[in-house]
């Protein structure tokens, strides 16, 4: 797997953001780990600025986000949040963080978090906004803002949109910890693994993705969102047009000519 020269770093010098590539497979690994990779604000827009550089990279087929040392990632920087006590400041933050979540919905590559250890409020957001998860077993997650007099008001609008309303709701007010196990079973995440098996099946899953066709994977991606706001009559109109185009590309002409011919597609 090769690095991938950095840009933001820490004041220590180490990047904000790693980046390491395996062919069409990109890894993002927030890398502050004495902190439980908070979401800095300086973080945060190193991560922007790494996803706006893969969403213009046709090479790059998945990306895999992922968190250094002992966690996946703790939400927000608290003591950051503390240290500018202003109510522009919390604006931009959370209207940086929106940004960065909105943008791994609208990144043409599906997007895998890679959870060990705890995530926590932003972080459980994190999880949640991304198109895909693989959990540790020892993962543990939390929207644990009501615990602090807050309530996570922009990790809501990720729950609300991938657990059912209850389990989001109930999530948000108690602020209790939920283990691997249950967040896979209320759609937090695909699947959870030993520990010792995360990175292989991290591996076989992007593998799986990578074998497909870009164009159908992409266009896929962006249909599954967009007719996720839509009535239903709407949604199916796009779905059709989306369709329509799709089976005139080169791609679903060489499976569809494969699959009658009983071989394996080439997809170039």
């Amino acid at each position: 797997m090769a690095a991938v020269p950095q840009s933001a770093s820490s004041p220590q010098g180490d990047p904000l953001v790693t980046v390491a590539r395996d062919g069409g497979v990109v890894r993002l690994t927030l890398n502050r780990p004495a902190q439980f990779n908070a979401l800095s604000e300086e973080l945060m827009r190193a991560v922007q600025a790494e996803l706006e550089r893969v969403a213009g990279d046709a090479s790059a087929r998945v990306v895999v986000i992922g968190g250094a040392g002992k966690a996946f990632c703790a939400g927000h920087d608290l003591r950051e949040m503390r240290a500018n006590p202003s109510h522009d400041y919390y604006r931009a933050l959370f209207a940086q963080c929106a940004r960065m979540m909105v943008t791994i919905q609208q990144l043409p590559q599906p997007v895998i978090a890679r959870v060990h250890g705890i995530a926590t409020a932003a972080g459980c957001q994190l999880v949640a906004m991304c198109d895909l998860a693989v959990a540790s077993a020892d993962a543990r997650f939390a929207v644990s803002g009501v615990n602090l007099g807050l309530f996570c008001s922009t990790p809501a609008v990720a729950l609300s949109r991938n657990l059912s309303r209850k389990a989001a709701f109930e999530m948000l007010v108690t602020g209790e910890f939920i283990d691997a196990p249950t967040a896979a079973a209320r759609g937090l995440v695909n699947r959870v693994v030993a520990p010792e098996a995360l990175d292989a099946e991290i591996e076989r899953l992007a593998a799986s993705i990578c074998a497909k066709p870009p164009v159908a994977i992409a266009a896929g991606k962006g249909l599954f969102y967009r007719q996720l706001e839509m009535g239903i009559d709407a949604a199916y109109q796009l779905a059709g047009q989306t369709m329509a185009c799709n089976m005139m590309d080169e791609s679903a002409l060489e499976g569809v000519q494969a699959f009658i011919e009983k071989r394996p597609p080439d997809w170039k």
